[in-house]
């Protein structure tokens, strides 16, 4: 018997999946971000009609996470012969995962809501919640916030107050617009609230920034191809590229190295110590693999002038099956490793937010890769850091979209802390940001070179430093709330 397709509905998954890659268009590389509010506004008022609202969700979730995370393959792609045939999967089990953090609260909130303009409110507010949960569930995973959309505008100086889910929230108010108001009167508030967050942004970067300190940093980026980083050979190549490159005629204060600059251990690093004292010719901060006993972490180490080394970070927020693997010492035993640690079975973690120091240099708190992507990491410290230092290995996702994504939310930790954000870069993209979350120097992906450039001085702590993500969360559930109340007296 031949079952019946159901074309119509097929045809509106197509729509929504559409409007879901549409919307993404506001990240990066693209950066169109007017694509974003307004395509979630066509999604978020198709999802609050008669039906079931999973569907169109899951299908926009799925167009959302699939572009805006189509970097994930690259990974596997640095050795295809071996893992390229996961790269497709990884793409799919991503985008559905993501989708799922939208689909299922959504649904499950418009469910309970009657009427299109309330069960449009409880969506968005929904999908602001999602943007929240994303990055503290399963060990976190905030990356594609739709609120990332506004961080090459000056809206994103909004930050200083709401933080990233505050910027999820502009996102969403703009969305759920259309289904609340008439069309007239939602354009217009929709420019009113768009205009007057722009002007403030605006208004705050009008305001001239504290004076530079006097600490020259000198960010080497060595270009070590992944493919060839660990090639015994080509770690040579690259070794001596950080030594010139370090080297070269100026007067830095400060010299930084990107995450795992180099292919040997700290614990085997004593014979060449001295060199990499002598070529930085200052106080040196470099990404480095160190063993305590069986376990393995990757790190950021001081190496002073003396070539003794100073303080040591071990990097504490790992990349799941990256990094580490869950009960990595037994599944071992059966050849599965994580992906991308070098040595051992995967790293363990180090003990959490730290403040470092280097001599001459004033203190900053290290994030190593994936780390800076957590604003959370940024508050709760003992003290407060003069700046943040992200020290990476974008190789790893390769060169249309992750690495410029990766900048960006680099560039709003910024903002939120009011710090300036030295980026140093394996491969790309390198840079010196001001507190503001403006690029004043870099360098691009696949450039061999350095940037000397003086250190912006703090601003100070800024609102969001304060208090966090709370009022933008407050009001989401104020408004999640407000849909589900009025259900009862409708």
């Amino acid at each position: 018997m031949r079952v019946p397709v159901p074309q119509g509905r097929l045809r509106r998954l197509w729509v929504d999946l559409a409007l879901g890659l549409i919307a993404a268009l506001g990240l990066q590389p693209f950066g169109i971000w007017i694509a974003t509010p307004v395509a979630l506004a066509l999604l978020v008022r198709r999802a609050a009609g008669p039906g079931n609202a999973f569907w169109p969700l899951l299908a926009g979730g799925v167009g959302w996470f699939g572009l805006s995370m189509v970097w994930i393959v690259e990974p596997f792609l640095v050795e295809a012969r071996i893992y390229g045939w996961m790269a497709p999967f990884a793409l799919v089990l991503t985008a559905l995962g993501g989708a799922l953090f939208w689909a299922v609260p959504a649904a499950l909130a418009a469910r309970l809501a009657t009427g299109v303009p309330r069960r449009a409110l409880a969506i968005a507010s929904t999908l602001v919640l999602s943007d929240w949960l994303r990055g503290w569930i399963f060990t976190g995973l905030p990356w594609s916030l739709t609120g990332h959309v506004w961080i090459d505008t000056p809206v994103a100086q909004t930050a200083a107050w709401t933080g990233a889910i505050g910027l999820s929230l502009i996102t969403l108010a703009l969305a759920v617009l259309p289904s609340l108001l008439r069309p007239l009167p939602a354009a217009a508030l929709g420019l009113a609230l768009i205009g007057g967050l722009w002007a403030a942004g605006l208004a705050r970067l009008a305001q001239p920034l504290p004076p530079d300190g006097p600490t020259i940093v000198r960010i080497v980026q060595p270009n070590a191809e992944q493919h060839l980083k660990w090639d015994p050979e080509w770690a040579a190549v690259f070794f001596q590229r950080l030594l010139a490159l370090s080297a070269q005629p100026g007067a830095p204060d400060l010299v930084i190295w990107p995450e795992t600059a180099v292919n040997f251990l700290l614990e085997d690093a004593g014979p060449v110590l001295p060199a990499m004292a002598q070529a930085a010719g200052a106080p040196l901060v470099m990404g480095i693999q160190r063993r305590e006993g069986s376990r393995f972490y990757n790190s950021l180490v001081t190496l002073n002038p003396d070539a003794t080394v100073g303080q040591i970070y071990d990097k504490f927020h790992l990349v799941p099956f990256g990094e580490y693997i869950p009960w990595g010492d037994a599944l071992a035993q059966v050849g599965i490793t994580a992906f991308a640690a070098q040595q051992g079975n995967g790293y363990s973690a180090g003990p959490g937010p730290a403040i470092m120091s280097a001599p001459g240099a004033p203190a900053f708190q290290p994030l190593i890769c994936y780390e800076a992507i957590f604003p959370q990491h940024l508050r709760g410290l003992d003290q407060r850091p003069e700046w943040l230092l992200q020290a990476t290995n974008d190789a790893w996702f390769g060169q249309f979209s992750g690495p410029y994504q990766h900048l960006a939310q680099a560039r709003l930790r910024a903002i939120e802390s009011g710090l300036p954000l030295i980026r140093a870069a394996n491969t790309g993209i390198s840079a010196m940001i001001d507190p503001y979350g403006h690029v004043r120097q870099s360098l691009g992906l696949g450039v061999e070179g350095k940037i000397d450039a003086a250190l912006p001085a703090p601003l100070p702590e800024t609102p969001w430093m304060w208090w966090g993500s709370a009022p933008a969360m407050l009001l989401s559930l104020l408004a999640l709330t407000a849909a589900l109340i009025r259900r009862k007296s409708a």
